[in-house]
């Protein structure tokens, strides 16, 4: 169940003294952490649009931040929906005395990732005329620097997705009169124990809404910033799951097919975090002797791990091949790819799909997008960034669950001798999103409410 909508927009609210003083204390340990910060590889692409060195951001009407790759998608889903929506909302609601939006309704999206960034360039291409998507890099937080990146936005809303909750962004919004919302939000037991050390804190700059993605997401956001703003809606990642093509389809096949041998499987190792990186080179080596035809296509989580991935590889005596060399795989081999946004398009293409993160306590990666495609995925135990799914999933087999990685691969290799049937894997899996979808609507009709009352 939804928050009750909105009726009048939030007025500008000087914040308590005490507050006050956390944000110069926060905004001090920020200075000092600056220099370090400048060295560190990820932060120092796009170093002055983070520090606002490079100019003032564009005017936008809307601000969405979304952290990396797995929010931006979210955020495209949303956009996709937007225009729709804000145009019933708008012709629903009586007049509230605004401007009226004008049309392309500009939106500025934030990201902290070059992986962001690069989806955002996507939905870009996408979009309909409508939006005009402006993707940049998320300041750093500092409060005196987020007052100025806000004023001089203007946005009419600020949507944060998921678990974005960034204190100076938050203090900016609530002096201005902007209203934030956090949609599709998740908040982990850990996460709440975080943010309990300063209750008052957090309830002083709590945002106008929060729709979180499970009962128990809700009542963790409600703990700190109270019920009042708290509700309930579908997961967008349910949203984002296509299943319009019919699988395997050669004519939808990407252009890398032709790289893959004619009668070798291929299993893909997708998403894979640096600290679970022995345990899938373990799976590599028992994949090669298990199945000694099958090709693995290697995803690591994040570009900068490929080259500590050829120098695994080297070692262990493993041929391999980046997937920017476009050489024909031989079987047994590894494909690295090293060109980012082709996963999607590889799961077309595999019997089977290990999904990373989830071999080390990291909550795990996403596990739905390979059902899209009607391959079954593999997932080790760390998945708990997907709880909202429910343990049912793997009660359908859609999905198995592996306690290491030598289950994982068991599973693998059991799944690259006798694939299921590409076509029932994706009709049961598109029966179980349909009756979870409706997260994108229910978030476009909270965007669109604020946009209207702004």
């Amino acid at each position: 169940m939804q928050s009750p909508r909105p009726t009048v927009k939030p007025a500008p609210a000087p914040l308590p003294l005490a507050v006050r003083l956390v944000l110069g204390l926060y905004g001090l340990a920020w200075r000092a952490l600056l220099p370090g910060l400048k060295r560190n590889g990820r932060l120092a692409e796009g170093w002055e649009e983070r520090t606002l060195a490079s100019g003032p951001p564009p005017r936008a009407d809307l601000l969405i931040h979304a952290a990396s790759g797995g929010e931006a998608y979210l955020a495209w889903e949303l956009l996709r929906n937007l225009p729709a929506t804000l145009a019933a909302t708008q012709a629903s609601l009586p007049p509230q005395g605004a401007d009226p939006l004008l049309a392309p309704l500009r939106v500025l999206v934030t990201t902290f990732t070059s992986q962001g960034l690069g989806v955002l360039e996507q939905a870009k291409a996408d979009l309909a005329p409508g939006v005009e998507v402006l993707p940049a890099y998320f300041p750093f937080d500092l409060p005196g620097r987020m007052r100025t990146f806000l004023h001089t936005v203007r946005p009419r809303a600020v949507v944060l997705l998921e678990t974005e909750l960034w204190p100076g962004l938050l203090a900016a919004c609530r002096e201005q009169g902007v209203s934030a919302l956090v949609l599709n939000g998740r908040m982990t037991d850990k996460s709440l124990r975080g943010y309990s050390w300063l209750p008052w804190f957090w309830r002083a700059l709590a945002p106008a809404q929060v729709l979180a993605v499970s009962d128990e997401d809700a009542g963790r956001f409600g703990k700190v910033f109270g019920d009042g703003c708290t509700g309930r809606m579908p997961n967008i990642k349910f949203d984002r799951l296509r299943f319009d093509d019919a699988p395997g389809e050669q004519t939808a096949r990407p252009e890398f097919a032709k790289t893959l041998p004619q009668d070798s499987p291929f299993v893909i190792l997708g998403s894979v975090r640096k600290e679970e990186e022995e345990d899938v080179l373990k799976i590599i080596q028992g994949l090669r002797e298990a199945r000694p035809k099958c090709v693995i296509g290697l995803f690591p989580r994040h570009m900068r791990r490929v080259c500590v991935w050829e120098r695994l590889l080297r070692e262990a005596g493993v041929p391999f091949a980046l997937r920017s060399e476009k050489q024909k795989a031989e079987p047994g081999s590894v494909i690295v790819w090293d060109v980012f946004g082709e996963l999607s398009g590889a799961f077309s293409l595999a019997r089977a799909a290990f999904i990373g993160g989830s071999l080390a306590d990291l909550g795990g990666q996403n596990f739905l997008e390979p059902l899209a495609h009607g391959v079954t995925a593999v997932t080790g135990p760390s998945w708990s960034n997907f709880a909202w799914v429910g343990r049912g999933i793997f009660d359908t087999g859609l999905v198995r669950l592996a306690p290491d990685w030598r289950g994982a691969l068991a599973e693998l290799s059991a799944l690259a001798a006798e694939t299921p049937d590409r076509a029932e894997v994706q009709a049961r899996a598109s029966a179980y999103a349909t009756s979870r979808r409706g997260g994108a609507v229910a978030a476009c009709q909270a965007v669109a409410e604020r946009l209207i009352i702004a």
